[in-house]
């Protein structure tokens, strides 16, 4: 499979710099992509051939006259479809906002085009994000293209299954709670969730204020770090419309200061048992580390099991909460894993004034406790999730002997990005292994808040090491 599509954003951007291949043949391949594989993943949302191919001999005509306008100059991208894009259908997967276009791009998106990139269209999602597989009664449902009775995962599930089946060459998910690095494991792709504010949330609907300002993020999607890289530099830097926004400026890690960073590993919680491969694939990542010169130490922070409990308070009954007025009366509208969501959120405790205040407060405690257990060892490597992408509908499983499931608090496979949302730390997820059935397992890399840089730097060398993406059909 080695044609145009396959190769990564970095590398089609510096062959339209070099003038081997035109935005319009980067366009064209792509758009065929889809209309041959995306009805059997269903990935997309919308997709309007005739503005592409219009930006795409925009773009053209500018490369002819030498007038590149930034890094992507000519790269088709996406963009999950609760994040704005003008034009485009954005209704988040909903009923409830069925129709609704965007007036105006996002920050983000117009960071992009700036750059130089072209949108190809936008991704499909659960309704209003809160599932970790994709389906609505919109769109319907995305299937993983390592196996499409699997899901890609959620919420940014339509994004990852684009982006591994080369229908896109990059993108944009959000994450609350694993929403880009769950999708990026289940698919064999790379993502990264920034520190909260690090790039601007605006035009991303729910919006990431109130509950979901301490968890929600947006943040890139590609087949290798260092698209993942180039795509966080575009579009990092602070925006009025973000509550979390701050002037943090990019920076450059050296070999030398990378080097000296120690790393450490856990390959499960302690709780929630994980995989064998899943494990194997954290040993491998550490491993590789510590073959590369990087001092690499077991390690596993204290107050993990308290920060998920956190993360559900204010997931569950707090962003349910800011629902509660767009859904009175209309539940009959709702899709089924809409529905399954509210009815864990029913079954918690209650929320009270009194419980949001104590959550915040003990976020930011345990917080503190966490970075300074991390003062010495900067950066840590850990699961993505405890299995790898399940069969649609699956809720609960054995692994190891032990019973595992879905949200559910004491064992719940989700559960290792859920505590970094909570805590606010970057992670990325990067492809190491793979289960028996040959589906794709991701490690996590994850830093302390602002600190993106250092992460991208550790799983890009993981990255090398281990050998990358490999597409899904062969």
């Amino acid at each position: 499979m080695e044609t145009l599509v396959t190769y990564s954003a970095c590398e089609m951007a510096a062959m339209v710099r070099a003038r081997n291949v035109s935005p319009r043949e980067l366009a064209e391949a792509h758009l065929a992509q889809i209309e041959r594989v995306n009805p059997m993943i269903n990935a997309f949302v919308d997709v309007d051939a005739e503005r592409v191919r219009k930006a795409a001999g925009d773009a053209e005509a500018a490369a002819m006259k030498n007038e590149m306008r930034g890094p992507l100059h000519g790269v088709p991208l996406t963009i999950k479809s609760s994040i704005d894009v003008a034009g485009l259908r954005c209704e988040a997967g909903s009923r409830l906002r069925s129709g609704y276009v965007a007036a105006k791009d996002a920050p983000l998106v117009s960071r992009l085009k700036s750059a130089g990139a072209i949108i190809l269209g936008n991704t499909n999602i659960p309704e209003f994000l809160m599932a970790y597989e994709t389906d609505n009664l919109i769109q319907g449902r995305t299937n993983n293209p390592w196996d499409p009775a699997r899901t890609p995962g959620g919420s940014s599930g339509g994004e990852s299954a684009a982006i591994a089946a080369c229908c896109s060459a990059a993108g944009v998910g959000s994450d609350g709670g694993g929403s880009i690095r769950i999708p990026a494991h289940f698919t064999g792709i790379c993502g990264l969730k920034p520190t909260p504010g690090r790039i601007p949330a605006t035009g991303h609907f729910p919006s990431c204020t109130g509950a979901l300002a301490q968890l929600g993020v947006v943040g890139p999607m590609a087949r290798t770090v260092e698209d993942l890289r180039m795509m966080f530099e575009v579009m990092a830097g602070p925006d009025i419309g973000d509550p979390s926004a701050a002037p943090v400026p990019l920076r450059r890690i050296s070999e030398d200061d990378l080097r000296k960073l120690r790393i450490g590993y856990f390959e499960d919680d302690g709780r929630t048992a994980v995989t064998p491969e899943t494990r194997a694939a954290v040993a491998t990542a550490a491993r590789a580390l510590s073959e590369c010169g990087f001092r690499v130490v077991p390690f596993r922070p204290g107050g993990l099991t308290r920060a998920r409990e956190l993360w559900w308070t204010l997931f569950g009954p707090g962003v349910a909460a800011a629902f509660a007025s767009m859904l009175a009366s209309r539940e009959a509208e709702l899709s089924p894993l809409f529905l399954e969501y509210l009815g864990r959120v029913r079954a918690s405790p209650p929320l009270t004034l009194q419980t949001l205040m104590n959550t915040l407060a003990e976020r930011d405690t345990l917080r503190a406790e966490v970075l300074e257990q991390m003062q010495q060892i900067p950066v840590l490597l850990c699961p993505v999730c405890a299995i790898p992408a399940f069969r649609h509908g699956e809720r609960e499983w054995v692994v190891g002997g032990q019973r595992v499931a879905y949200l559910e608090v004491d064992c719940d496979v989700m559960t290792y990005t859920q505590w970094w949302n909570l805590l606010g730390f970057p992670a990325v997820a990067v492809p190491v292994g793979h289960s028996p059935e040959g589906l794709p397992i991701g490690v996590q890399v994850v830093g302390r808040p602002w600190e993106e840089e250092e992460i991208l730097a550790v799983a890009r060398t993981i990255e090398r090491a281990v050998g990358g993406w490999r597409p899904p059909f062969q």
